[in-house]
């Protein structure tokens, strides 16, 4: 069978609001280093901030000393050594925290009447007006939607198998500096955490269980899984912590093993507590979480109010031409083909492959060093910090999706390109070219690296923490058509890899708001018309038009179910972007002028974030 690589952002922004991904919450007990902030306006003078932007940065500074997860990822604050405060006085702490900083927001006087205008971005004051509107704008949105989670008590079931306080924990030992001996001493620190963070994600869950918040068996079974990888079940190479301690010093072998020794004796204990107390209670509750938890997560992952069922209709759609364009493509391939999978399948037993972890991460990289190679200078400008990007093996227990996480704001750390292995060692190539232009350049990668590289013009906060998981992931998705746009896809391998990737993002759109909404499959469509989307159907939709593997098909529904309304921000953001790029081409032919494709990518690029409500309309007016 194929295996279909899909494909997340780490980035780290509030909850849920990635992929983007959620940091863990609040340490509010355990010793950081620092005093706990109290609101968004303080500040080392003790004034109120004077602008939405300088509320931004205050809400950073804030929140990272509350958020580890989020401090390592920025390279913040690196001697703070606690994990994190998954319990509800934790996400307590968070909310309290977003209040602060919306009533510094209202504080500020309005801006000007015409901050930000259309047309007069080459004038720097009305620049910097419109990094102000723009940066105030994000943030409210943001920290609206988040606490919107927060008082719907959708925390006391944020429990699934790619977007919980689990996985935040191997985020962080991913993030954190192992360069000197102090660093290892502040990784032994860390492990010993490991007990006390995730008892307060139990107490956490512990509290749903009390008030009949939980969810659906298959993400409990699921993390019990992964939760498993990490003990080194069916390993030969032992627990997790235990190789994350592996390449430190001698001198602090006993100690540095004594810890690992202890993360992974919490993380059995949390794992069967899971297994044995919490997961009976998931008996009959329904996987789907209907329209109105399912409009919130949207609004988060997408920053947009959207209208889900013109969204299913447009997929189907998409779903319609893509397809024909596989069979097309498909002939090419293998002549005589029946359907796009024969095609696909051929590929994946015939086609040109790597062998070996160490060689498919060594050919990733010099795939996007090429990439930075061919595309500067002719496309876009990439230069200084923006050109480094590293490929990586995931860790353990990860879900099967590539993922890339950003550099460190100081770019001390700098981008990185994930692939989790699976337990393979063969990697067939004609589906990883696209997916890397996605993860990588000109995709995650470029975006979120040049945000960094803009951060002292815009703010910390929208180069970072204000990610919104549809801009990111749609302007991935973007880079991956504009590539084919370029000619990069000319072997047909290689294009039918692309109309692959493009079609399960696609899919995604589809059984991600059908299955939460139950909607009726369309009389046209080729696979059970009339019929109302159920897990099942999902599962065999991808195998009929995807191909995709029993235990990739297998994760992506669990990941759709447990983490609703982010898998559709792909495709929908894809076509935010498309949307603006051909408005302001249509803006400027009306004015007579020249559309620079180059001058407009990195334009768009380096605005920082925005949700999908206000980025079409920004795009248009550069």
């Amino acid at each position: 069978m194929v295996l279909n690589l899909t494909d997340i952002v780490l980035t780290p922004s509030i909850p849920g609001a990635r992929w983007a991904r959620m940091a863990p919450m609040a340490d509010s007990r355990s010793s950081q280093g620092s005093e706990t902030p109290t609101s968004a306006s303080d500040s080392a003078s003790g004034a109120a901030p004077a602008s939405a932007r300088a509320v931004a940065d205050a809400y950073l500074d804030a929140r990272v000393l509350l958020d580890p997860a989020a401090a390592a990822y920025l390279g913040l604050h690196q001697e703070r050594t606690g994990l994190g405060d998954w319990s509800p006085d934790g996400f307590a702490a968070i909310a309290e925290q977003n209040r602060r900083s919306l009533a510094a927001l209202d504080a500020l006087p309005p801006a000007g009447p015409g901050a930000g205008a259309a047309g007069t971005a080459g004038d720097a004051d009305a620049a910097a007006d419109r990094v102000e509107r723009d940066c105030a704008r994000l943030l409210r949105e943001r920290l609206t939607a988040e606490l919107a989670l927060h008082e719907a008590e959708d925390h006391f079931v944020l429990l699934n198998n790619i977007d919980s306080p689990v996985h935040r924990i191997s985020e962080i030992f991913s993030m954190v500096p192992t360069a000197t001996d102090e660093d290892w001493a502040r990784m032994a620190e860390r492990l010993r955490d490991v007990p006390r963070a995730l008892d307060s994600y139990r107490t956490t869950l512990a509290e749903g269980l009390r008030r009949r918040r939980v969810v659906a068996e298959r993400q409990v079974v699921t993390v019990g899984e992964q939760l498993g990888e990490w003990l080194g079940q069916g390993s030969a190479d032992g627990p997790w912590f235990s190789s994350v301690v592996a390449p430190g010093p001698e001198a602090r072998r006993a100690e540095l093993d004594a810890a690992a020794a202890g993360a992974t004796a919490a993380v059995a204990e949390f794992r069967s507590w899971l297994l044995r107390e919490y997961a009976p209670a998931t008996d009959g509750v329904p996987d789907a979480v209907g329209r109105e938890r399912y409009l919130r997560a949207a609004r988060d992952h997408n920053g947009a109010d959207l209208d889900l069922d013109e969204a299913y209709r447009w997929a189907w759609g998409e779903f319609h031409r893509l397809f024909a364009e596989q069979r097309a493509e498909a002939e090419r391939v293998l002549p005589g083909a029946a359907t796009p999978l024969e095609a696909m399948e051929h590929l994946e037993t015939h086609g040109p492959s790597v062998q070996g972890v160490d060689e498919v991460r060594a050919w990733l990289q010099n795939l996007m060093d090429q990439a930075i190679d061919t595309l500067d200078g002719s496309h876009f400008d990439i230069s200084g910090p923006v050109r480094r990007v590293e490929a990586m093996i995931a860790p353990p227990g990860s879900a099967a999706a590539p993922y890339y996480s950003s550099p460190s704001l100081d770019f001390s750390r700098p981008g990185r390109t994930w692939l989790p292995t699976l337990g393979r060692d063969t990697f067939p190539t004609w589906q990883l070219v696209s997916t890397w232009y996605h993860e990588g350049v000109p995709g995650h990668h470029l975006q979120l690296a040049q945000w960094v590289a803009c951060a002292d013009r815009l703010s910390r906060y929208q180069a970072s923490l204000g990610s919104v998981s549809a801009n990111v992931e749609g302007w991935a998705l973007y880079a991956e058509r504009l590539m084919d746009e370029l000619g990069f896809f000319s072997d047909p391998a290689l294009r039918l890899g692309f109309l692959d990737e493009q079609m399960l993002r696609t899919i995604r759109v589809i059984i991600d708001i059908g299955m939460h909404l139950g909607l009726e499959i369309p009389a046209d469509s080729p696979f059970h018309p009339g019929e109302r989307w159920t897990p099942a159907l999902g599962e065999a939709f991808f195998a009929t038009f995807n191909g995709s593997p029993e235990d990739t098909r297998r994760s992506e529904i669990v990941r759709y179910l447990g983490w609703p309304g982010q898998a559709i921000g792909y495709k929908l953001g894809e076509r935010t972007w498309r949307e603006g790029r051909e408005a302001a081409q249509r803006a400027r032919a009306a004015r007579g002028e020249k559309f620079d494709a180059k001058s407009w990518h990195m334009a768009a690029l380096s605005q920082g974030s925005l949700g999908l409500d206000d980025l079409r309309d920004s795009l248009a007016a550069l």
